[in-house]
């Protein structure tokens, strides 16, 4: 039934009155007005019917005579999508599709269609994305992480964002003193109240009592939910922050503390994917740092309900390909969960080079039950970094990165990727380990070589250095201290470790004579971000915001997965 005749300000003739075009007519006349608008009103006399689209399945009509309305919401039939249209509406997630007859239709097939249905594109949103049990675990929306970034470039204001909005951040604690963090947490605390949130500890085999430290503070002020990063084995402290409040509950173990922990090697996942050892539970218990009965609880639930395999990413990173590392580690944690039958299974995220549609949808396809975001989050509004840096960043192309040694691990090679363009970080910070590698003190290294390390690199003597780093070590810990005047082969690590420590901190502060300095941590995902978002409202560092950025990425990803269901 044509029912355009009755279209308000439509020339005649019409045909019948509206009331009998009604009743003739059937849904598929009714949303024929409105296929390409989204009103259309029909008027005959006193009567009056207007008509709209719902959203993309149902149609509301209202059919007003005189004082009297009445209101109407029905199902839309499915409608031929021309291909221009295809593209839009397999990106808009909340559309399901089908194709039969070779043609794609608006919609689920009507029981009555005619022609076979060979091919159906499910409605798919962010919020059924990843595992459903991490959603529940951390109380989030979508299972998406806006990882730790230390030195507070996680900034409170990207974990305040990410937890208002429904998501999880992390904060950056790493390499920053306890005071900084506590006032951090207690304002990250406070803005969230019982939100999403969480925190960083950072693995420091050099100092071991400042993670006991950060595992005190967290625990003094509530802390849930920490990430476990660059560690190479199980602590006390870790494993002490997991157990803290374990209890039982009506029979069963309740464990309010969550670990996430972040790595790159399977041999480090093993342990957070077991059961606390036992040597180390007693000595937790004989500590008093738990009680006997928490040691008793503890061997029924991995470390980790969370264990994140990092492939080539910013800062510490083995550089392995995801493709690699989700099938390896969802089959680790197989194998270990058949053995201990945990209640909770652990389950396996995704990081590293994720940082736009495609690979969000890869790492969710290779059976990621959730993702982690990092270096693409230094270049957004919150994060807490200079915006020299940031400008630097948005700049960056995939190959623009390096690695040079690593400032926390710094008399053991360990390495950390950085970024390359813009900065010499990497050259420079690895002329100071093969000179500490070579040499035994600072007097045996060559007059020529000195002065080069003191002009282009440290910026001043080495003696202001060893000044400045003995008064820090004296009030930090005087036994560093005590053995650098001792050991000319560990002062020389200590003032070498000074410039990598400041190369960070000149970074995040924006000093503009030390650009080339600059230690930015940063993997090829941030050269990735870059060129999808090239031409988008996302190209300007200005307009980037760290919620925008996980909302494009999760609502782009449902596109891609869409498209994928569509070629069949």
């Amino acid at each position: 039934m044509d029912l355009r005749p009755y279209l308000d300000g439509a020339a005649e003739p019409r045909p019948r009155s509206l009331a009998d075009a009604l009743d003739a007519a059937a849904p598929a006349d009714l949303a024929a007005l409105v296929w390409d608008q989204p009103t259309a009103q029909l008027r005959d006399g006193e009567l009056r019917v207007n008509v709209s689209r719902q959203d993309a399945r149902t149609l509301k009509v209202t059919t007003s005579w005189g004082d009297q309305s009445l209101d109407q919401v029905l199902a839309l039939p499915s409608r031929p999508l021309l291909r221009a249209e295809l593209p839009a509406a397999l990106a808009d997630g909340s559309r399901p599709l089908h194709h039969r007859e070779g043609r794609w239709y608006d919609g689920l097939p009507e029981p009555h269609a005619q022609g076979r249905c060979d091919r159906i594109v499910p409605a798919l949103t962010p919020e059924d994305l990843g595992d459903p049990a991490f959603r529940a675990a951390h109380g989030v929306k979508r299972a998406y992480i806006a990882g730790a970034m230390a030195g507070g470039i996680g900034s409170p204001e990207i974990v305040i964002a990410m937890g208002k909005a429904g998501y999880i951040g992390f904060y950056g604690a790493g390499g920053l003193d306890l005071p900084t963090v506590e006032q951090a947490v207690v304002r990250i605390k406070q803005e969230l109240g019982d939100r999403p949130c969480g925190f960083n500890l950072l693995h420091n085999p050099s100092e071991p009592s400042v993670e006991e430290a950060t595992v005190d503070l967290y625990l003094k002020h509530g802390v849930r939910t920490i990430s476990a990063s660059a560690f190479m084995g199980l602590t006390p402290a870790v494993v002490r922050f997991r157990l803290a409040n374990l209890h039982e509950r009506d029979g069963e173990i309740v464990a309010p503390n969550k670990v996430l922990a972040k790595v790159s090697r399977t041999e480090v996942a093993e342990p957070f994917l077991r059961a606390a050892p036992p040597k180390l539970l007693e000595e937790l218990v004989a500590k008093k740092a738990i009680t006997a009965r928490q040691a008793q609880l503890a061997a029924q639930i991995p470390i980790a309900e969370d264990v994140t395999p990092e492939a080539d990413s910013g800062g510490h990173t083995d550089g392995r390909p995801l493709s690699v590392l989700v099938p390896v580690f969802r089959r680790l944690r197989d194998r270990v969960q058949a053995e201990q039958e945990y209640a909770v299974p652990p389950r396996i995220g995704a990081a590293g080079g994720i940082a736009d549609p495609e690979s969000l949808a890869a790492a969710l396809t290779l059976g990621a039950g959730y993702v982690l975001t990092g270096s693409i989050n230094q270049c957004t509004q919150e994060a807490g970094t200079s915006r020299l840096v940031k400008e630097m960043l948005a700049q960056a192309g995939y190959a623009d990165v390096a690695n040079g040694p690593a400032p926390d691990m710094f008399e053991i090679g360990a390495k950390v990727q950085v970024l390359a363009r813009g900065s010499l970080y990497a050259q420079r910070a690895q002329l100071l380990y093969e000179t500490y590698r070579e040499h035994a003190s600072w007097d045996e290294v060559p007059k020529a070589q000195r002065e080069k390390i003191e002009k282009q690199i440290l910026g001043r003597r080495f003696e202001d250095v060893w000044s400045d780093t003995q008064r820090y070590w004296t009030e930090r810990d005087p036994r560093e201290a005590t053995r650098a005047e001792q050991d000319g082969h560990h002062r020389m690590a200590l003032c070498f470790r000074w410039y990598l420590g400041m190369t960070s901190r000149w970074a995040r502060t924006g000093e503009t004579s030390r650009k080339r300095d600059y230690q930015i941590w940063c993997g090829p995902a941030m050269g990735l971000f870059n060129d999808w978002a090239k031409g988008t409202a996302l190209e300007g560092w200005e307009s980037r915001t760290v919620v925008g950025i996980a909302d494009a990425l999760m609502e782009g990803a449902c596109g891609v997965l869409r498209a994928r269901m569509a070629l069949g």
